[in-house]
């Protein structure tokens, strides 16, 4: 025999009063009032003839009922938050959103998109910047750039370019304190906490008798390279995205090595979701660029 389900807006009220574990940060996600939370779990309670909450003077604990309860429906909201994301995605084609890093984007990507939106001008591009993982199922965003070995359980990972290290100071530091190559010792060191082991790898690699923990540390590596090109050090540059200042000048390698690292930035999507036609297209579009130089 069936039973009919509890009142959904109670029970979706218990849920997130139940995770939070507060009905004020219930109520705040909710948009509703704290009252409102209260009265829907009282509802709730009324229904199953149980007590879920056991109220505290800071807030609310569960009961040996709620906590049984709340393990049997976790999921089920979790599902159809997740289902319903995805049909969402799936209706709006015309919209991409990526997650990237500061420096992929700056040095890699933002150059190249107005070429895709020339070839896809009816498609709107939200371009997000982080270091922490996305999480798919909880946040809308299509495809993630990431880097290391592409070996990221559930997700497909397109390979885009290989990260290989290079130091490299301003054409003017290279002049004025008449540098040469291998001159590792001479400069201060520019670091990028968000890449705080590239100094020490390519050191190692290299043979160079440098301290790889001297120097100054900045936040991402995009600005270690700013911080570069105005003359205050040396900083550890992956190539690809300082080749054309290489080319034109405005960037000296200090050191012909080139550290390989075996670790990559790729294009990465869950493989439990069918890609949107617009995630095809970006990567159609990247497909095609990456042995393109800048």
């Amino acid at each position: 025999m069936s039973h009919p389900l509890p009142p959904l807006n109670p029970l979706r009220a218990f849920e997130v009063a139940a995770r939070l574990r507060s009905l004020t940060r219930a109520a705040d996600e909710l948009h509703v009032s704290q009252v409102a939370v209260s009265r829907q779990v009282k509802v709730l309670e009324d229904y199953l003839g149980v007590t879920l909450f056991t109220r505290l003077h800071r807030g609310i604990e569960l009961t040996q009922e709620g906590a049984e309860l709340y393990d049997g429906i976790k999921n089920a909201f979790r599902d159809i938050e997740k289902a319903s994301r995805k049909v969402s995605r799936r209706n709006q084609r015309d919209t991409l959103s990526i997650q990237s890093y500061t420096t992929f984007s700056q040095r890699w990507l933002i150059p190249r998109l107005a070429d895709f939106h020339k070839k896809n001008p009816l498609l709107e591009v939200k371009l997000s910047s982080s270091l922490k993982p996305v999480d798919f199922s909880s946040q809308n965003v299509d495809a993630a750039i990431r880097s290391g070995h592409g070996d990221w359980p559930g997700l497909h990972a397109e390979k885009l370019v290989d990260i290989e290290l290079i130091p490299i100071v301003s054409a003017s530091l290279w002049a004025t304190e008449n540098l040469a190559k291998g001159d590792i010792s001479r400069v201060r060191l520019l670091h990028s906490m968000a890449r705080p082991d590239d100094w020490k790898k390519w050191i190692e690699a290299s043979g160079s008798q440098a301290d790889p923990e001297m120097g100054i540390k900045f936040d991402n590596s995009a600005l270690a390279y700013e911080a570069a090109s105005m003359d205050i050090g040396c900083a550890i540059a992956i190539k690809v995205f300082i080749e054309r200042q290489l080319q034109d000048g405005g960037f000296v390698a200090l050191s012909d090595f080139v550290c390989k690292t075996g670790e990559a930035y790729y294009l990465t999507w869950p493989k439990d979701a069918r890609p949107s036609d617009a995630l095809l297209k970006f990567l159609e579009w990247m497909r095609g660029l990456i042995e393109q130089p800048l």
